[in-house]
């Protein structure tokens, strides 16, 4: 094996150039990447400013006793400072395993599961149904896809506060419910009935997306796996079974995601049918935000606290999931 020398230099030539240091690749990437850094930098910004600031100040308020009283405020002229003391994780021991952590936590936490996943089960199922009808050759299917999709395209206080109206104890529906000489459930005030009736608005409210994200997974999938299945005798269910649910896999399991996320923190349709009123049918989202503006004095530090507590209950939930997909998929792909 031969090596050639550069008499000039006295450098072989199969030598590799120096590597160059970690300011010397920045330095390159930004000559070569700069329009991409460029358009970057705005929405960096913009996140720092509306979501991880707010984030990093409300741990700090989880770390301390902040509630109206002691926090800094203006009355009139007067300028009060602050004087909330620093605790630890006192918040969190309390909330978790306090003398009060079923009544005020863990009550909300079981109740918050059960709505999630109620709410999530219904809105694949039905979702799933309605988008396997529409996707046969029906007559009319355009008009029936606009009425569908209605309940999500109606901003979700208009559909709320319908709902609040029918569910009244003079509405419409426990007027039609006493027509026909069934009883009248108290859908506002019973603890039973309130949390049943939140599972069914959201169901309303959220079966509409879940629909249109698993037609669009219907169309996409090759009608040759069909007419091979059957060619092959395979029934409806098993066309359905083995050719359906697989080639939805992947959508499945990204709305499923996105549901159970959207559920999870679900404010708008406990607050707008309930507001205070029902104790026992708040999530833990709106259970926060009770504490921190519902009542007096307000409990900023505790309500901060919930919310850094349903932040990482669901981290650890999405990183189980997604672990939880891909093996999964290397199963069957073996």
């Amino acid at each position: 094996m031969t090596v050639a020398i550069d008499r000039a230099t006295g450098k072989r030539s199969g030598d590799r150039p120096p590597r160059a240091g970690r300011a010397g690749r920045l330095k390159r990437a930004y000559q070569k990447h700069w329009y991409a850094f460029a358009m970057i930098v705005p929405v960096v910004v913009v996140l720092g400013v509306l979501v991880l600031y707010p984030l990093a100040y409300g741990f700090y308020l989880t770390l301390t006793d902040a509630n109206s009283l002691n926090s800094a405020r203006t009355i009139g002229v007067n300028e009060i400072e602050a004087t909330y003391k620093f605790i630890g994780l006192d918040n969190y021991a309390d909330i978790l395993w306090g003398e009060t952590s079923y009544d005020r936590f863990w009550s909300h936490f079981i109740w918050t599961i059960v709505w999630t996943a109620a709410c999530v089960g219904l809105h694949y199922t039905i979702g799933l149904g309605l988008a396997l009808l529409l996707n046969q050759k029906l007559r009319g299917r355009t008009f029936y896809r606009l009425i569908l999709i209605l309940p999500w395209a109606v901003p979700t206080f208009v559909t709320v506060f319908g709902w609040r109206f029918m569910l009244a104890d003079s509405g419409i529906i426990n007027s039609g419910l006493e027509s026909l000489g069934l009883p009248t459930p108290l859908w506002l005030e019973d603890t039973f009935w309130q949390r049943f009736a939140a599972i069914m608005v959201n169901t309303w409210c959220g079966v509409p997306f879940m629909m249109v994200s698993l037609l669009g997974g219907l169309q996409s999938i090759d009608g040759t796996l069909y007419e091979a299945a059957e060619m092959d005798g395979a029934s409806a269910w098993q066309r359905f079974r083995h050719v359906t649910l697989p080639s939805l896999r992947s959508v499945s399991s990204t709305v499923v995601l996105l549901g159970i996320i959207w559920t999870f923190n679900q404010f708008a349709v406990i607050f707008l049918l309930f507001g205070n009123t029902a104790p026992d049918a708040q999530i833990l989202v709106t259970w926060a935000y009770y504490l921190g503006f519902g009542q007096q004095p307000r409990d900023f530090a505790q309500s901060a606290a919930y919310g850094m507590l349903l932040l990482a209950v669901l981290i650890v939930f999405t990183s189980f999931y997604r672990r939880w997909l891909n093996r999964n998929e290397q199963q069957l792909a073996i």
